[in-house]
């Protein structure tokens, strides 16, 4: 890896980075093609930037619908015609009889999912309706979810796996939230949203599991804009919608969308 490379990303993406110009260069020189898991944006990002680097090279990039957040990636010699290559998704319809299937949320289902052993990676975008959900899976991991997944929270569920042409997407849920603010630093709009203390909010930040648009940030006083999407974990993610003025007192209006 040459250390140009590097200069455009942070150290913890290094891993992935490595791993991603080994695809390139595997499908630029060697012929090889590479269907990866799913990657969330800001990997489908740095792939991305990779092959660009790459003239042999080429990349498909797939989440099973227009505008999916979560994709699986095709890297390939830029001779072969992606766009008839299987990228390997299934979705998996998660249903019940019970009432209580309405009440349940994204986190359930993905708590449910993981819980059987499963990475994250196997998994695409999830889409939550009152009737039920649909989850976009990896091909390979579709039978193992079929037999396996008999509950999410306590609700008794069935499963049934389909082609992606009977997927029902579902727009994601966004729980207004209206803030005054002193200013749009990210410690000060995550320990609003959440209701936790400066103190209390600095340390998962610090600890490096706060995301700003799919990328770790570390940094307490970084600014935020409106479209910035945060993830704190183990707390959920919320999107900055718009910054509407000021107060007579001068502290900013800020619109919050809490994912739910």
């Amino acid at each position: 890896m040459r250390p140009d490379i590097y200069e455009h990303f942070k150290p913890e993406e290094r891993p992935f980075v490595d791993r991603a110009w080994e695809w390139v260069v595997n499908a630029g020189d060697y012929h090889e093609v590479k269907l990866t898991d799913f990657l969330d944006p800001r990997q489908s990002f740095i792939l991305q930037t990779l092959v660009n680097r790459h003239p042999d090279a080429a990349l498909r990039l797939d989440g099973g619908y227009n505008g999916a957040e979560r994709q699986r990636a095709l890297v390939a010699p830029d001779y072969r015609d992606l766009d008839e290559e299987p990228m390997r998704m299934k979705v998996m319809s998660i249903t019940s009889d019970d009432q209580r299937l309405a009440s349940l949320q994204h986190g359930d289902y993905l708590g449910a999912v993981l819980g059987l052993g499963l990475k994250r990676e196997k998994i695409g975008d999830i889409h939550v309706r009152e009737d039920g959900c649909h989850v976009i899976v990896a091909e390979e991991i579709s039978s193992f979810l079929s037999m396996n997944l008999h509950q999410v929270h306590r609700v008794g569920v069935m499963t049934d796996i389909m082609d992606l042409d009977s997927l029902k997407t579902a727009e994601a849920e966004l729980e207004p939230l209206d803030l005054t603010a002193a200013s749009l630093r990210l410690d000060g709009i995550a320990g609003d949203v959440y209701r936790l203390s400066r103190s209390k909010v600095l340390v998962p930040i610090k600890a490096g599991r706060c995301r700003v648009n799919w990328r770790t940030e570390e940094d307490p006083s970084k600014m935020l804009k409106a479209g910035d999407i945060v993830a704190l974990q183990g707390f959920g993610r919320f999107k900055v919608l718009e910054c509407d003025g000021m107060t007579k007192k001068g502290r900013l209006r800020v619109k919050i969308g809490k994912f739910v």
